[in-house]
């Protein structure tokens, strides 16, 4: 099958073969739940700041921040695993890691945050 240079990101589609669609799919819809978190993530760190949580304005706006530039890169990095998973799959490679980590830490963090700032009552 020939390739087909219309298709981004050239540095997937121009090597390997096509996997089996399901997992294509899978993969996709993977990515996509990781846009869903990392919107979710910069949500919650505009309600931190418009519902004002917290007696803290300093950790409050700290935590907002931090929330928001979080969903940022977790947007840029879902995109960057999308990449290697689906390179992978082309090349027979074995899958990359998933990296739930980052969002566990993300929350862990800002719930420490919020928590400091109840207790400086």
């Amino acid at each position: 099958m020939p390739k087909d240079a219309s298709r981004f990101p050239k540095s997937v589609y121009e090597v390997g073969s096509e996997p089996d669609p399901r997992f294509t799919m899978a993969n996709e819809r993977t990515y996509l739940a990781w846009i869903q978190t990392s919107l979710a993530i910069i949500a919650s760190g505009v309600a931190i700041e418009e519902l004002q949580v917290g007696t803290n304005p300093l950790l409050r706006t700290l935590g907002s921040i931090f929330m928001i530039l979080s969903g940022a890169f977790l947007a840029i990095y879902s995109f960057s695993r999308w990449k290697k998973t689906e390179r992978a799959m082309r090349l027979k490679l074995p899958m990359p890691s998933l990296g739930i980590g980052f969002v566990l830490s993300t929350i862990t963090a800002v719930a420490a945050l919020l928590l400091i700032s109840l207790a400086l009552l």
